[in-house]
Formats: structure tokens, sequence, C-alpha cells
């Protein structure tokens, strides 16, 4: 398929823009950009360069693939990235402010260090656990997640699983313009809208803008966010693409830090107060610049690289510790003590990150089939980094803490006696060469392999002040105790996997693969890890399962069980708490996920995840599990595309109960959320959507940031949404 036509495809079957507008507009009407023209071709048959990058659709691959839709991302309602990807199987939320909030847990693994991060097939590297971009999903054309290891394509960090970002592209076809504005609870407001299309015979565009903005469900719980992004594609011929894009984000959050527990239970009467300081702080700004290209050299050659420069600049300035008081004077988790009934606040952190990330990946794929009509397909690829940091903070200021009652207190205002100063910097440089090939045996059966060999050179320097403090005269080696600047680590990853497909719509497959994290978090590499070993924690999986369509396309189903193991690895509660060695730790469970639609414009999706997460090498905490991690998880939705102009949709979250300590002695319990959604189209090109979240007001923390220190989620809400596509 040339380049173009791919660019065609991707826009001709455009999804339901708003929400799902009536069939009868479908009649009589030649310029309907909102309602799906053609056939919607089913995800299990598309390509997903998130699998693998030899052009392979998720049928034909051996390892458990998911697409979030971005049109059923926008239809839903979902207000951040994070909402959006915790739609797709056995992937739960596990962000919170301290990590910028884009963390996932992934078959029994969390954490940025297991489960990496893509944005349009680039990784983005994490620091101090950090990941802020991308932060708004307005733009965004799918999410594909590969669950398991996937170190083989995209590198260290990738245990867990993958989870890929795709914005809208430009495209060669027709011009369509989108737009939405919204208003709902807690002052609730937003403002989007996009833009695409040929520009004359060898250009193509695309320009999006989202703006959001809320008084949130705390006190003092502000936030807002702008998301801009564009791209210009230049096609001379069917085979040559080069796309230049730019994306930026500037994020301000809502300055809450979770609600303490009353005698290890949830007060309800406390779920809008705020314990932050008055004059908090929190911001999150990135700039992402990328150069694309694509080109199909002839049949059996095809060449493809990605340039890419990420600016991000964090700062954090909060009072991030509360505790309720017992009557005996002290917290239940021993982290203060004061007055009993009253609040215990401590830990005034302030941070900023200031981030350069560049690098560029690219491979050439050659189509060159064997003797006997055996079929095969070879990749051979590289990938080099640059990750320099510079990291300012102002531990060397008295400490704060303090007790407040458990409402009308005055929030008080951040100590700082010394200033936001730098403090370190480090330099991480990375350079990969891998390689895939899929050998096609018969029309129904093949192997796929891969093999990846990385290499990591990490630097890392504390900042020397003269003696008043007050001026750097230069910086000194961070590592192994101040004796030494750089580590350098080296891996070797694999895979290999086999597909049978007893007929076009069936795949059974089973594969074997192993991956590796960095021990911390690579970029900032600390030198408190040197009384460990200075290496990577690697892991291996054993995957099987079943995908497949039926009902003539109209239905399709995956279902996976696996088996996945991480060893010699460090355990962190906290982010920037203490590290502790594991010798290993482990997970096993099924995945399942089904689509269909029905008669008389019903339809149905459901997917959901049961695992054993366990502790296996651990002193004194054998059999546990995992802080952070469901043992069970599922998402439903029921639709309806009504006629005149109606639709409806409800949406069903679960996730299962988790722990917050290696101990399991604190546990946050199970929660189920219900989302309604209704839509109705005036004309083709515009329609009014009405969304009530969390049904019920459920009272549920989605992540935590202490051991009795809940972050709640949204409460019941409306919002309307007024949609038009051009």
């Amino acid at each position: 398929m040339d380049l173009k036509t791919c660019y065609r495809r991707s826009t001709s079957l455009v999804a339901l823009t708003l929400i799902a507008p009536s069939n009868a507009f479908a009649q009589g009407s030649e310029d309907n950009r909102i309602l799906v023209t053609g056939e919607r071709e089913q995800p299990l048959e598309e390509e997903s360069p998130t699998g693998s990058r030899l052009d392979m659709s998720i049928l034909e691959t051996p390892a458990t693939v998911n697409v979030v839709d971005g049109d059923d991302i926008r239809a839903r309602g979902d207000l951040a990235i994070v909402d959006a990807v915790s739609r797709a199987p056995g992937v739960t939320n596990a962000g919170n402010p301290g990590n910028a909030g884009l963390t996932f847990a992934v078959r029994g693994f969390d954490g940025q260090g297991s489960v990496l991060q893509l944005y349009d097939g680039v990784r983005l590297f994490p620091n101090n656990g950090s990941i802020s971009f991308p932060s708004d999903p307005w733009n965004v054309e799918r999410v594909e997640v590969l669950s398991g290891p996937a170190s083989v394509l995209f590198g260290q960090g990738a245990l867990g699983g993958v989870v890929n970002v795709i914005p809208r592209g430009p495209n060669f076809t027709t011009t369509q313009i989108d737009a939405e504005v919204g208003y709902g609870s807690q002052n609730t407001w937003h403002a989007a809208a996009g833009a695409g299309g040929p520009l004359g015979d060898l250009f193509a565009f695309r320009v999006d803008a989202s703006y959001r903005q809320s008084d949130g469900f705390v006190d003092r719980g502000e936030s807002e966010n702008l998301a801009l992004s564009g791209a210009i594609a230049f096609a001379p011929t069917d085979s040559f693409t080069l796309t230049l894009r730019n994306d930026f984000g500037n994020n301000k959050p809502t300055r809450y830090f979770g609600t303490p527990l009353i005698d290890g239970k949830l007060d309800t009467s406390i779920r809008h107060e705020n314990y932050d300081v008055g004059d908090s702080t929190m911001r999150y700004r990135d700039n992402r610049t990328a150069l694309s290209l694509d080109w199909q050299v002839n049949d059996t050659v095809a060449v493809a690289n990605t340039a890419y420069y990420l600016t991000s600049n964090r700062i954090w300035r909060n009072l991030e510790t509360y505790c309720w008081i017992s009557a005996d004077g002290d917290c239940p988790n021993g982290i203060g003590y004061g007055t009993p009934g009253n609040i215990y606040r401590a830990d005034n952190y302030g941070i900023i990150h200031d981030v350069d990330q560049y690098g560029s990946q690219g491979y050439v794929t050659l189509a060159s089939p064997l003797s006997g009509g055996i079929g095969n397909d070879l990749l051979l690829g590289y990938d080099v980094n640059y990750f320099k940091l510079n990291y300012s903070h102002q531990f060397d200021s008295d400490y704060q803490e303090d007790e407040v009652p458990l409402t009308g207190f005055d929030p008080g205002l951040f100590l700082d006696t010394v200033g936001l100063l730098p403090r370190y910097h480090t330099d991480t440089m990375t350079w990969a060469l891998y390689a895939e090939d899929r050998l096609a045996l018969s029309e129904q059966f093949s192997l796929v392999a891969g093999i990846r060999h990385e290499e990591n050179k990490v630097g890392r320097w504390n900042w020397v002040y003269d003696a008043a403090g007050e001026n750097i005269v230069g910086d000194a080696p961070a590592l192994n105790g101040g004796t030494e600047a750089y580590k350098k680590l080296s891996s070797t990853t694999w895979r290999v996997g086999a597909v049978y497909q007893p007929s076009a719509d069936l795949s059974l497959y089973a594969q074997y693969s192993t991956a590796v994290d960095p021990l911390g978090t690579l970029t900032t590499f600390s030198g408190s890890t040197s009384q460990f070993q200075l290496t990577y924690a690697d892991g291996y999986q054993y995957e099987a399962g079943v995908k497949g369509l039926f009902l003539e396309g109209n239905g399709s189903f995956t279902l996976a069980a696996y088996r996945l193991v991480k060893q010699n690895l460090f355990s962190q509660t906290v982010t920037g708490g203490a590290i502790e060695q594991v010798g290993q730790r482990s997970s096993q469970g099924i995945e399942a996920n089904v689509d269909l639609q029905l008669p008389a414009g019903f339809g149905i999706s459901a997917n959901g995840t049961v695992l054993d997460a366990n502790f296996d090498e651990f002193a004194g905490f054998e059999d546990n599990t995992p802080p952070g991690v469901p043992e069970t998880a599922a998402n439903l939705e029921l639709r309806w595309v009504g006629m005149d102009g109606f639709s409806a949709r409800a949406n069903l979250r679960y996730v299962g109960r988790r722990f917050t300590d290696n101990a399991n002695d604190f546990r946050v319990p199970a929660f189920t959320v219900v989302d309604l959604g209704a839509s109705y189209a005036f004309t083709p090109q515009l329609a009014l959507s009405v969304t009530l979240q969390n049904l019920f007001d459920e009272n549920y923390a989605y992540t935590t940031y202490n051991d009795e220190q809940w972050i709640l989620g949204r409460p019941r809400s409306v919002d309307v949404a007024l949609r038009a596509s051009f």
C-alpha cells in the first residue's frame, strides 16, 4: 500500500465525531463528514506499529495489542490521557502529582520504569519518575497498548508493557474541520478545534488546539491545560512522505495531593478539603518537534526515520504529606504527631525539572521471499537518544511541618528559606541496534522473532557552590559515593513467537519474550543505589492466546494468558523514598476483550483482567501483592445509535483492591464508576451531547500518594458539549 493511500484510508473511515448522529442523515447528504461513510475496519485487521514494525496486522502479531480509538475517547468525555488509556484491557491508572500524573499499571507491574510510554512511536524517557507529555486527548488519533515485555522494539523500561499515543496527522483527501465547546460541573469548561486536509497536490496539513479549565472539586482546586499541535506533510510521490510536526502542552493540574484517612477510613465530610498550602505551585510545560520520513524505495525495500527534540520544564512547590492524628497523639502510619483530631502536614518539596531529550530512530525493511514459496520480511533498525536533566530543589530549606483542624483552617504559605537552586545535572546517552524477522512458512503459519542490543551511558554530577552557598563554582561526580561520574549499562533482549491462522479471521499464537528495566530511573541514576548491584532488572514472559473476528466482522475478541517474571530489581514505594532490593516478583493472569456490533444500532464492548501478582523473593514479604497493583479490573460499554439523530452510551469502570505498602497493611478498596452519555444531532454537522460522570456519586481513590492519603476521583458531574464538523 502506498503512503498517500494510507493517509486516505485512515481518514475516509471517519468515526462518529459527534458521538453518533442519525442514520437518516446518511441518505441524500453528499457532504456529511460526521458520519461513517464506509465500513469501519476492525482494529484486529489494522497494522500496529506498537506491536511490530513489520506492517503486520494485530491478528498476525504474536502478542496482545489493544487499540483505544480517539473518536471514542472524545465521545466518552475523557478529560485526560490517563483516563482514556485506562479503558484498555488490563491497564489501570497509577498516576499522582509526584509523577506528573502519567503512570500506568499493566500485568502486575507499575511505574514509568516498567510501563514504557511512547508518542507517535518514539519513547519518552522519564526522569525522577516523571513524564508530563502529552497532556490532552483532543488531538489523539488512537492509543495502542502492547501488554507484556517490549524491550526488543523500544528498549529498557518496557517489561510490563508499552503505551503509544498516536496523534492525528495530515491527510491528502478532503479538508475536515472539527470544533467543540463545553461546560460542566465544578465550573469546568473547554474549547477545542482542529482542521486538516490537502494543500495542493504535494502538501497536506493538520492543526489542533485545545484549552480546558476547571475550579475542581476540592478547595483551591483550579486547573487549566493548553495543548497545541500542528503537522505538515510533503509527498512528491505516492511512495515518499516527509512530515514535520510540533506539539506543545502547558498543563497546570489541580494542586491536590490527596485526602487523609480518618481512623483508617475515608471521611466524606472532608472530601472537598485541600490540605496543600495556599500559594502552592504545579506546572508542566512540554514542547516536541519531530521530522519523519517514510519511503517505499521499491517493492522490496522500505525506509523510515524519525528525528525529534523534546523539552520539558516542570515545577512543584507544595506541602505534600498529610495524616490524621489519633487519640494517642500519633499518626497511624508513624509519619507525624500532634494534637489528637487534627491533620499533621509536612514535606515542603520545591522541585524544578529542566529536560532536553533528542534523538533519531530509523529502520529499513526488506521483503525477501525464500525458495519454496516461503515469505520472509526482515527489518534492521537503530535507535539513538540523548537526555539532559538539570534538577533544582530547596531541600536545604527549613523543614516545614504543622497541624491544622479538619476544616476551617488557614492553608498557610510554602516555607522556602534558600530558594529553588540547581543541585545536580545528568546526561544519558543511549544507542541500540535491533532486528525483526517474520518467516511465513505457509498462509496459515508464521514465525516472528526479534533481537535488540542496547548501550546506555549515564552520568551524574552535583553542583558545587561557594562558601556562601550562592554561586556555582563547578560540579563533582555523584555516583558510587562521589567517586564516579558515569555508569555504563548494556543489555541484549529477544523474543520469539508463532502464529497459526486456521482461517483468515482467527489466530492462535504463543510467544516468549525478555526485557530489562533500569534499577530506579535510568536518566536519574542515583548514587544511593551504589549499595546494590548497578545493573538492570531483567525479566521474561510466556504468553499464549487466541484472537479473531466473527459475525462477518461485526464482532471481535482477544484472549491471552501469561506468566511474567522480573528478577534482580528494586522496590520504591514512594517516589524519592527508600530503595529496597527484591530478588524476584511475578504475575500471572488472563486478559480478555470483546467488541460486538449488534442489529438496530446497538453495540457492546467489554474487557477485563484477572491476575495474581506476588513478591516471590523479598525477605519478609514473600507472597504479598506489590503496592499499586490491582489484581482485577474491567471496563464495559453499552452503546446505541438511534434514528432522528439520537444516540446514547453507558460506561462502567471497575478497579479491584490495591495495597499501598509492601507488607499489605494498608488497603485501598475496589471501586466501580458508571458514566452515561447521550447525543442529539441537529444536522449532519452539528450535535449536542450530555455526559453524566460518576452516576452513583462513588467516593473512591483512583490512586494514592501515601499509605493513608487517597487521591479521590471526580464526584457526580454533568458536562454538556456542542460539537461541529464540516
